[in-house]
Parts: structure tokens; sequence; C-alpha cells
């Protein structure tokens, strides 16, 4: 790649990210659920009180109290159950905000608008960097689609983008590493490992969950460098894992901290009867294609990274591109294996979004085939088009359809996961926009109501 055209992919990318960014910011709301109300609490109580506790928050909102995300320490403190990464990252634009008084972060809506700011801009990113990545192994054109798929016809603009789930914080770290290792091994320098490290880092802090993807993409880079120059990101990864584990057990007394506590109430929650499922393959129909979780049918567009595995397979021995689909499929395995696959209350695939990363060269190289045929290149513009208007569905119409919870609760009522005649999607459809759109686009959001 010569140094002109790779400005102009920077360039590119710049303005993927900025674009990305404001889309989906457009509907002007947070779209969260409880699991995610802790983490944006967190990065308020930071900025505005230099602490983790939640105790405050609790008080507040005394309801708080018996949800499981709100878990007490071993020392009777409220504290945010799942790991403290996201809140911390979200608590830097939020202490920068207050004490420039652009945000009072005591101000009603303050919170929501900074979980929403560090979501969609991480999110943003890591589609730049992913463009950035796949161009380096397929035409422009494939790298730009690519970037389309994900950052607009997958659940990165309802979910991940839009609060701080953990997942925005994986994608980019995820994306951060793809950008760094996804080159001949020629071309890695020293800098390169650290970069690729760092963001394995950030994605299994943020959610230790991806611990198959992190574990694979280690033995990518090992199986292509070498022990030796490959100790810089085991290193790096080992004291991130080695750093939350510590603090799980000084907060919590256990090495997964409250998300061991969360786990614990499934039963009770969900229906299920433990954390491991009886009948994985039913986990793994589910992700895949059930109704109104599957990503194949919120996202068909990617079924195209199943026409790149072939490719992948033939493309430069020196990247051994196969890892990285490994990866995904490890993971998708582990999630079928979770009894609640389905992500309790969410729109569509909300853990599947792990996989999109590792499979992005698979999927630039999938668009990549196209233009052999006319048939494939009408069937991929339909694909996208139909995931593109999904996520557009999730992101100014959840959760106003109330599919969840209406006419039974899914996480009691698991059949209706694979009722073709109501599903989520055809819900969505006939639902009027969230009464909640464009909230944050109100004086709530950057100051206290007057008196």
């Amino acid at each position: 790649m010569t140094n002109a055209h790779a400005a102009r992919a920077k360039r590119q990318a710049l303005a993927i990210g900025i674009a990305l960014f404001a889309i989906y910011n457009l509907n002007g709301r947070e779209i969260g659920g409880i699991d995610s109300q802790p983490a944006k609490f967190t990065a308020r109580e930071v900025a505005v009180r230099h602490t983790l506790v939640l105790d405050r928050v609790v008080a507040e909102h005394p309801q708080l109290a018996d949800r499981a995300p709100f878990a007490r320490d071993r020392q009777g403190h409220f504290r945010n159950a799942y790991p403290m990464l996201p809140a911390l990252i979200a608590s830097v634009p939020a202490t920068v905000g207050h004490a420039l008084g652009l945000i009072d972060m005591d101000a009603p809506l303050a919170p929501n608008l900074i979980a929403v700011l560090t979501a969609s801009a991480l999110t943003a990113a890591g589609v730049a960097l992913v463009f950035l990545a796949v161009g380096r192994i397929a035409p422009t054109s494939a790298a730009w689609l690519t970037a389309l798929a994900l950052g607009l016809g997958t659940n990165l603009w309802p979910l991940a983008s839009r609060t701080l789930w953990q997942h925005e914080t994986v994608t980019f770290g995820l994306a951060l590493t793809l950008f760094a290792w996804l080159a001949p091994d020629d071309d890695l320098r020293r800098r390169d490992l650290w970069i690729g490290g760092i963001g394995l880092a950030l994605a299994g802090a943020a959610r230790p969950q991806v611990a198959p993807i992190i574990l694979v993409m280690l033995t990518w880079i090992v199986i292509r460098l070498g022990l030796r120059r490959a100790l810089i990101p085991i290193v790096i990864v080992a004291i991130a894992g080695t750093v939350a584990i510590a603090a799980n057990f000084f907060w919590f007394g256990h090495l997964l901290g409250g998300t061991a506590l969360i786990e614990s109430v499934h039963p009770q929650t969900h229906g299920v009867s433990g954390v491991l499922s009886p009948q994985p393959l039913t986990g793994l129909a589910g992700l895949l294609v059930s109704p109104s979780r599957g990503l194949f049918v919120f996202s068909p567009v990617l079924i195209l990274a199943l026409a790149g595995i072939g490719p992948s397979r033939h493309y430069d021995s020196r990247v051994r591109l196969l890892w990285l689909t490994g990866a995904a499929g490890l993971q998708l395995a582990l999630y079928s294996c979770y009894s609640v696959w389905w992500g309790g209350h969410t729109y569509g695939p909300r853990y599947a979004l792990d996989l999109l990363v590792p499979l992005a060269p698979a999927l630039a190289l999938g668009f990549a085939r196209l233009r052999a045929s006319r048939v494939a290149i009408a069937l991929a513009g339909a694909a996208l088009v139909w995931s593109i208007g999904v996520a557009a569905l999730g992101a100014f119409v959840y959760p106003n359809e109330a599919w969840n919870t209406n006419p039974d609760e899914i996480d009691q009522h698991h059949e209706r996961l694979w009722d073709v005649g109501d599903s989520q999607i055809h819900r969505a459809w006939k639902s009027a926009a969230s009464p909640q759109n464009f909230d944050l686009f109100d004086r709530a959001a950057l100051r206290r109501p007057a008196g």
C-alpha cells in the first residue's frame, strides 16, 4: 500500500467514524436495560464524587437495591456488578464535561447522555478501524460495504452504540487488535504488538465472556510470530486479567465478582435450570435463525461471511485468516451452551455482537466475490437493505413494540422465541416510534431544572 493510498484510507475511515457517530445519535435517546444502568451511574459518580460506590444512586432510586446488577460488596456498599472498564471509560468524558461546565452530571438525563456518547463513539471508531483493517486484504469497495454492513446492518446500531452494554468496548478493543495485526508478518512492528495486546485487554476486561476470541487471537499471533515476539500482547492481556480478577475478589470475594451473583439468579429470573444449557444445539439454532433473536434473520447480509471462508483459506499464508473465523466460531459455540442464549430483554441478537469483528475479514472477502455474479449482487443488496432496515427499526422503535413482555414474559415463555407469526421484527414494524426518541436533545440532558 502506497503512502498516498494509506492516507486516503485514513481519511475515509475518519469520514466513516464521524458519519456513524452522527447516525447512531439521530434518535437522541439511550436504549438500555437494567444490566446497562450501573455503568452509566458509576461514570457519573466518578466524575462528580470521585467514587465507584453507588450508595447515593440507590438512595435516590431505592428500587435498584433489589436489582442484581446493583450488587453489595463485602463492605456493604452498592457497586456495579459488571466489569468496571466501560464505566471507567465513560467517566473520562463525564469528568471533562463536568469540570468544564459543559454538562451538569447531576442533570436528570446527563448519565444517559454520557452513556450514549461513549458507546456510540467506541462503536463508530471500531467500525472505522475494521474498514482500515479489511482494506488491506480486499478491494476498497468491499471494505466500504463491510463497514456499512457492520455499522448500520447489525445490532451495533440499536444496541451496542446506544448504551454501555460492554459490547461497545469489546467491538472497539477487537477492532483495534484487528487493525494492528491484519497484515503480513513482516509488516508487524513492536508497536503493532502493543496496540493489539491493548485491544485484547480492553475487550477481555470489559467482557470476560469473550475469552475464547482472545485466546484464539493470541494463539493466532503466536503461530505467526513465535512465542518470543508474541510475549508482549500475552503479558498485556495477563496483566489486565490479573487486575480485573483481583478487583473482583477484593470487592465481592469471588474471582468473577458481581457476575457470579447475577448468574445465580438466572433460574428465577430467566426460567432456566442453571448457567449452562442441556441443549446447546437449541442455543446454536436460536442464535442464528430464531425469528426474534437469530443473527441471520436480523442481519442476513452476514451470510456473505460464509462465502468468504473459502477465499480466507487461500489468502496470504502469512496472515492465516481462518484463525479469525475460528475465533468467531468458538465464541458462537460458547454462547450456544449458555442457558440464556437469547440475552433477556433486548432487541434481536445481543450476544452475537461479539462475533462481528472476527467475522469482518471473511465478510469483506465475501463482498469481493460478488463481482462474479449479478444474481449474487442482487441478493446481497436485498440482504443489506433488509439488515439496515431492521437495525433502524430497533434504533427508533424498540422497546415500544413491547415484544419482550407482551403477551407473555419472554424470560419465562421461551417458546415465543420461535414464534414466526409474532416475531419481534414484525411487531416493531407495526408499532409506533419510541416516545423517548429525541429526549437527549432536551435541556434536561445538560442542566438540572431551575430551582
